[in-house]
């Protein structure tokens, strides 16, 4: 399945290059990093760092609007340290620690306005293969969260907000968000009475923040549309 994502990747950048706009195709490198948690898993708080990084290729279809496709390996996931504030106590969990890291390989595709060159935003969505999953309670890692067992998806489907903005030439600073549109798991927790109990959906909860280094976007803005 890896392989099967990789070469989707590839012939989806290789479409994008050869198309009738291919001379105006920009390309960029992209690092940063996330702060993330899981709606639903009762920790609170983007409490969770990981790194966000890849690469992408953006074709402008007018002199404000463009078309935008990453290849990204994200860090997602949640974290709550043991005498933290960030848990729902109203419910056992029978644990204080929890730490859960859930590793993506992403494909977002997005469409941006460009506002005279000061800001660009844009909307789009994003398929995500999981490639890692590891989960701890207490600091003791649970042998059953697994690839193969479960009990996470391993796709996930997000919606995306995204705005950049121009520091240097080239550079510029990118801040999005991004939230699971299915669920990627479904947990039952007890209450601290025995007789109840709640079923949560849980969601990924993404804020990140990147620099994106440009390349050929002087080329791209100089020629002209047809």
């Amino acid at each position: 399945m890896k392989k099967f994502f990789l070469t989707l990747v590839v012939l989806t950048f290789s479409s994008v290059v050869v198309n009738v706009y291919g001379q105006r195709v920009m390309g960029a490198l992209i690092g940063g990093f996330n702060l993330t948690h899981v709606e639903g898993d009762d920790v609170f708080g983007f409490r969770k760092i990981g790194l966000n990084t890849g690469a992408a290729a953006i074709v402008p279809f007018s002199d404000r609007w463009s078309f935008t496709i990453e290849a990204i390996y994200t860090q997602k996931g949640s974290n709550h340290k043991e005498g933290g504030r960030g848990m729902d106590y109203r419910y056992r969990h029978d644990y204080n620690q929890y730490k859960l890291v859930l590793n993506y390989l992403e494909v977002p595709i997005l469409v941006h306005y460009n506002d005279k060159n000061k800001i660009k935003a844009g909307l789009g969505v994003a398929y995500g293969r999981l490639i890692e999953v590891k989960e701890w309670e207490d600091h003791v890692r649970i042998a059953t969260t697994t690839l193969t067992n479960g009990p996470y998806e391993i796709n996930d489907y997000n919606g995306l907000i995204d705005i950049q903005i121009p520091i240097y030439k080239q550079l510029k600073f990118n801040a999005r968000y991004a939230f699971s549109l299915f669920k990627i798991r479904e947990r039952t927790y007890q209450n601290v009475n025995p007789d109840e109990e709640k079923i949560r959906k849980q969601y990924n909860r993404v804020l990140s923040f990147r620099l994106i280094w440009m390349f050929n976007e002087q080329a791209s803005h100089q020629s002209k549309f047809r």
